[in-house]
């Protein structure tokens, strides 16, 4: 019996089904083909003899029929058997429509079991068989129709003889397709409901079992389910949340929020997300205090059509995010604390400048008088005393006043006065304040002017400073006898300020910390040059405030060269340095009133 009911083939191509990655609807549909083919060979083989019998008596439908039966139920599971199920589907629905219209063109009548029989034809492809199979299976049924008009009209006639026993024939033909496709459907719809009743368990696995915990809300806002992973969330019972169990574990002063979070998703079918701070009880130590922990609540709408009241059902998601809160709070801690740090620093370094700037000046006053001989003329070794007080002198000003820029910039209180200037007329006078430098290292200077620059907006101070600084790190890293060369030229919408050494040159790892305060690539007890390593910094401060860029090419003794790439129009304006603008005439407008005070009011409650 299992042979005949196709149980042998349906396991063989289960398996095959499985490996595939077949679901199990597609499993029952292939069984259900096995199973037809079954059918209608068993039907043609019980009523071959009866058909025989009509034949020798001169009625041969029965035996059409039945030969009928039997060759497309033998192809069918052949085909089945190949794996060609799409035409297997295709032979049994065209094979229906086949009986029907002889069934019809045998009996004159319009409405009979011939026109029954091909009707089951559609219904059968839509079971078992894809697109393209049932559109022509509805083009068949349609000349199936039309020849049952004209046979019902006279026009066709069934050539040979008919059997007294051609309207019982005619009903176990529609019996039989009626039979396959009932079950077609049954088994079509049993996989159905086993494929959705197994999606149903996978998913009430995955949300039992999702680290987050899944709550569902009536659209009343009745708690409708709660996974188990709400019970490790808030350290309680799925079934104390009920009721007004779950608003209760929320911090009071987060209710206001979450209410209205779950309003817009309950009521305006908006999704919401909402951080807010959950009772945690300890289940193993209940005379412990309960915690607070801090947990993201999602809010989904679920759309419904058969709500009345406009509400939808709610799905919740909780994730606790105690851990990022506590770690986004020891970042903003730590980011006040560096702030407090550099601001007291920068502070220290004003404060400290300030009080260092006023007797070195007194210093480097007297000096010089001693030295120019306002006061009397000196022996030589005093006069040399003096020059020595009067250099060092100058050069603590020069390092007091690299670090009041420097804390200027730092606090962002360096204000720059722009104006329109001549970017070439910058050179002259910076290569007279290095050239001192310059010969006590025997360095020559040079420059190089590319045509005629336009006029460029900036501080003019500010610039000078920033090409005194490069120009004396050129100088005090170059070789003696060599070449320092600053350039000039424009570049689109930039000017392009160069300066080039052929000195020591830097690495690619203390390139890439040019602009850091302090930083200098020949750093240690046995470094050879002099210097606190703010004047890059400071450069690249004064640059950053004119909105241009600063670009570093060096290599290991080939030189360096830093380019500044400055913004022909000068620094973008900044809408708090603009004016405001006070219209003269101002049409009054309707003046609403908020009404967002009753929608909250009524979304709390």
């Amino acid at each position: 019996m299992s042979r005949v009911f196709g149980t042998g083939v349906f396991q063989a191509h289960r398996a095959q089904a499985v490996r595939d990655g077949k679901s199990r609807p597609e499993l029952l549909r292939r069984h259900a083909l096995a199973t037809n083919a079954h059918i209608a060979m068993a039907v043609s083989a019980l009523g071959l003899p009866f058909a025989l019998y009509d034949l020798l008596h001169g009625a041969m439908l029965g035996f059409v029929l039945c030969i009928i039966g039997l060759t497309v139920g033998v192809l069918t599971l052949a085909l089945h058997q190949r794996g060609q199920f799409e035409r297997a589907a295709a032979g049994q629905a065209y094979a229906m429509l086949l009986v029907g219209f002889l069934l019809a063109v045998a009996d004159p009548a319009i409405v009979d079991f011939g026109l029954a029989t091909a009707l089951m034809a559609p219904v059968h492809a839509s079971l078992l068989a894809r697109t393209p199979v049932k559109k022509r299976v509805w083009v068949g049924l349609v000349v199936v129709v039309g020849f049952a008009a004209l046979a019902s009209l006279q026009v066709l006639a069934w050539p040979a003889g008919l059997s007294d026993r051609q309207g019982l024939l005619a009903g176990v033909a529609f019996a039989t397709s009626l039979i396959v496709v009932a079950h077609s459907a049954n088994r079509i719809n049993s996989g159905f409901e086993v494929y959705e009743k197994s999606q149903i368990n996978a998913y009430r696995h995955l949300i039992e079992h999702v680290q987050d915990a899944v709550m569902r809300f009536a659209a009343d806002g009745t708690l409708l389910f709660a996974s188990r992973s709400s019970e490790t969330l808030l350290g309680c019972h799925r079934y104390e949340l009920s009721g007004g169990g779950l608003v209760e574990r929320i911090h009071v002063l987060d209710r206001p929020a979450y209410m209205t979070a779950f309003s817009e998703a309950n009521q305006d079918g908006q999704t919401r997300r909402v951080e807010i701070r959950m009772r945690r009880d300890d289940r193993e130590q209940p005379s412990v205090a309960p915690q607070f922990v801090w947990v993201e609540a999602s809010l989904s709408p679920v759309f419904d059509n058969s709500g009345t009241d406009g509400r939808n059902e709610v799905v919740a998601l909780f994730r606790d995010i105690t851990e990022r809160h506590d770690h986004e709070n020891e970042m903003k801690m730590a980011r006040k604390a560096a702030e407090e740090a550099s601001s007291a620093k920068s502070r220290f370094l004003a404060t400290i400048g300030h009080e260092l700037r006023t007797p070195l000046n007194a210093i480097v006053g007297f000096s010089e008088m001693m030295t120019s001989g306002v006061v009397g003329e000196l022996s030589a070794q005093h006069k040399e005393y003096a020059t020595l007080i009067h250099g060092s002198g100058k050069h603590l000003i020069d390092v007091v006043q690299m670090l009041l820029d420097m804390s200027r910039l730092e606090a962002g209180k360096f204000d720059l006065q722009t104006e329109s200037l001549a970017p070439d007329s910058l050179i002259e006078p910076c290569l007279r304040m290095v050239d001192g430098l310059a010969r006590e290292k025997h360095v020559r200077l040079a420059s190089e002017i590319g045509g005629t620059l336009p006029q460029v907006m900036g501080d003019e101070r500010a610039l000078r400073q920033v090409l005194i600084n490069l120009l004396s790190n050129a100088v005090k890293f170059s070789h003696e006898h060599s070449v320092v060369t600053v350039s000039m030229r424009r570049q689109g919408r930039f000017l392009n300020l160069s300066v080039t050494d052929l000195g020591i040159g830097m690495g690619e790892e203390a390139v890439k910390r040019i602009g850091e305060p302090f930083f200098q690539a020949n750093d240690g007890l046995s470094r050879r040059y002099e210097g606190t390593g703010l004047g890059l910094s400071i450069v690249k401060g004064l640059v950053d405030l004119h909105d241009g860029q600063l670009h570093v090419i060096s290599a290991p003794g080939q030189g360096t060269t830093v380019t500044v790439l400055l913004p022909i129009n000068g620094p973008a304006i900044k809408v708090e340095e603009t004016a405001s603008i006070t219209p003269l005439h101002r049409d009054p407008g309707p003046q609403q009133t908020p009404q967002w005070h009753e929608d909250g009011k009524r979304r709390a409650l």
